[in-house]
């Protein structure tokens, strides 16, 4: 089997990625009325103050299931500072707590080349804990778990529906992660490893259709 690194397991492996999730979902054919002239269609226009509700959510998922989900703060954006001392935290946290005879030393972390995660600081915060990163090529969904398997299956369970509070979303998001079995996500690990075998076996040739 195609294993990166040499020996390590895909069990070590530590994947995540951030997405936005609004509170709620306007259905497509609710629109604001408004003045157009007779030679087109009215254009969608989302109500006022729909993008201050939406809310950034990090997951974090291993070979096992889901194991941290942080919530970006409002009215704050992501840093390297916050990447630091409140995200990855978490996830030294998540690791020693379900696997304490194991180090974050044998965790290997795949993230993408968003500039916190890239920040020098991140790569010596890493560094201290252990934590290995894997090489991740420039942005391609269908090289990453969290695009073409993770985040498609949240949305699509949460579409449409109405949440009054972050507190209720949250826990609908958390609730879903925990109805996803086991072995899906050991699954999606395997179908990572095909996807970047292809890739390698194309010579990093762009393509469609993984």
């Amino acid at each position: 089997m195609f294993e990166p690194h040499g020996s390590k397991r895909l069990s070590d492996i530590v994947t995540e990625d951030e997405t936005w999730f609004p509170f709620f979902i306007i259905p497509p054919k609710r629109r604001n009325r408004m003045w157009v002239d007779g030679q087109g269609d009215r254009p969608v226009k989302l109500r006022p103050g729909f993008q201050n509700r939406k809310r950034m959510f990090t997951v974090f998922f291993n070979y096992s299931g889901p194991l941290v989900v942080d919530i970006l703060p409002q009215d704050t954006a992501m840093t390297a500072t916050h990447y630091i001392q409140d995200v990855l935290s978490q996830v030294k946290s998540a690791i020693n707590e379900q696997r304490p005879k194991v180090s974050t030393s044998r965790a290997l972390l795949l993230h993408d080349n968003a500039g916190p995660h890239k920040a020098r600081a991140t790569t010596q915060s890493l560094r201290e804990l252990g934590i290995q990163v894997l090489p991740y090529p420039a942005y391609s969904p269908e090289l990453a778990p969290c695009d073409f398997w993770l985040f498609p299956i949240l949305k699509d369970r949460l579409a449409g529906r109405k949440f009054d509070s972050l507190q209720d979303l949250a826990k609908a998001l958390n609730s879903e992660l925990r109805t996803i079995p086991e072995e899906d996500y050991q699954g999606v690990f395997r179908k990572w490893l095909i996807r970047l075998k292809r890739f390698l076996e194309s010579h990093r040739e762009y393509f469609e259709g993984l």
